[in-house]
């Protein structure tokens, strides 16, 4: 851990110039207290840097939750093994893609059985939160249930014991974009026109007892549950379609699904405090948690070690090193392909921007992050279903 100043610790060996730049203008701001804690994959965000704990009170910065309200991972072990796999997982990764919607703007056509009661339940929270997330995204049910494009990730893979892991990694989709996006212009309106100056705009505040305040930790917690949900009800048609593609009997051994893009009240140090995970995920003593690497790299299922300073969490991932427009300039798909040999995945120019090269190395992140997470299972990549 390296303690950078009072009010922020930085437990990233690779880290720029300007992500510690930002971070320390978050760390500035006086309701952030004891202090703000990066991670190991930290990298520039939005106004808030992405693998970043930042522990406020009486008040939440929208924009330090970002966009994708609840986004995270959920994994399945099954009792399936590897060496027991049929061939042709090609067949396994078409039904995969025939089964959730893939990619920006791609919702299921109607809501299915498992998804009705994760709707109905929903619908209760929404009602009980006093809003209607169709004012948001009038066909938010049916986005339950798909996955999305960028980062976001279904994959079968291996751990070390050859048991076979179902992996994916999803948020709230459409309507926790809007949600956030709704959130943050309110703050941005509210610190003009009270004339308050912060160093950047995405790092407006809501003040904890107005009605502003209020109304965004309901609906950030209803959507926070929509993505939670979202990752159940599109885990729930992976497994089956594993099931039919293996031609017989499989079962569910363990399931993990946490978020890391969300706020919690936790208590720190002995003090209540709001603590906004923007790109990290909890890790209390003993609590299970996943770290996925990037594409065609290993991910990890590993279990937390409650460290106080760095508020109880670690990375989510490896973390960005070049930008998506950097990543198509620098790499090539021969390149891509070349770092997917021996993993089924569907083979287009689209996925460049997500090729391993343009993360850090997640051996490097899960070394820097050994003080934080005891490593379960190291997981390597059969099959990968992406969105573009």
């Amino acid at each position: 851990m390296e303690r950078i100043n009072d009010r922020l610790v930085n437990w990233a060996s690779i880290l720029d110039a300007k992500t510690r730049e930002q971070a320390e203008t978050t760390a500035r701001l006086p309701f952030v207290h004891p202090h703000v804690a990066l991670m190991p994959d930290a990298h520039l965000g939005k106004g808030a840097t992405v693998g970043s704990v930042i522990p406020t009170r009486e008040a939440i910065i929208p924009a330090a939750v970002g966009v994708d309200i609840g986004c995270g991972m959920i994994a399945v072990r099954t009792d399936a093994r590897g060496d027991r796999l049929p061939p042709g997982r090609r067949a396994l990764r078409e039904a995969i893609e025939r089964a959730v919607p893939l990619s920006a703007g791609h919702y299921n056509r109607k809501v299915v059985g498992t998804a009705r009661p994760r709707i109905d339940e929903l619908t209760r929270l929404a009602a009980e939160a006093d809003f209607d997330p169709a004012g948001y995204a009038r066909n938010w049910e049916l986005q339950l249930g798909s996955l999305g494009s960028g980062n976001h990730f279904i994959e079968v893979c291996l751990d070390e014991e050859d048991a076979v892991w179902l992996f994916l990694h999803s948020g709230s989709r459409g309507v926790g974009n809007r949600i956030a996006q709704r959130h943050i212009r309110t703050a941005q309106e509210r610190i003009r026109r009270d004339g308050i100056r912060v160093e950047d705009p995405d790092l407006a505040h809501l003040d904890e007892g107005t009605e502003e305040f209020d109304a965004y930790i309901r609906e950030l917690r209803w959507a926070q549950r929509f993505a939670l949900l979202n990752r159940e009800e599109m885990m729930d048609r992976v497994f089956r379609q594993f099931g039919d593609w293996l031609g017989g009997p499989v079962h569910e051994v363990e399931r993990i699904n946490c978020h890391h893009n969300f706020t919690e009240r936790e208590t720190h140090f002995g003090e209540t405090v709001w603590v906004s995970r923007k790109g990290a995920i909890r890790a209390r003593a003993g609590e299970p948690g996943l770290i996925p690497g990037s594409m065609g790299t290993a991910s990890y299922v590993v279990e937390g070690r409650g460290d106080a300073m760095s508020l109880e969490s670690s990375p989510h991932g490896a973390g960005r090193e070049y930008s998506r427009t950097a990543a198509r300039r620098t790499f090539t798909l021969d390149q891509l392909r070349a770092a997917m040999e021996g993993i089924e995945f569907r083979d287009t120019p689209a996925f460049i921007d997500e090729i391993p090269a343009a993360y850090k190395s997640i051996d490097r992140v899960m070394a820097d992050a050994e003080p934080l997470v005891a490593v379960r299972h190291r997981l390597r990549q059969i099959v990968n279903v992406k969105g573009d």
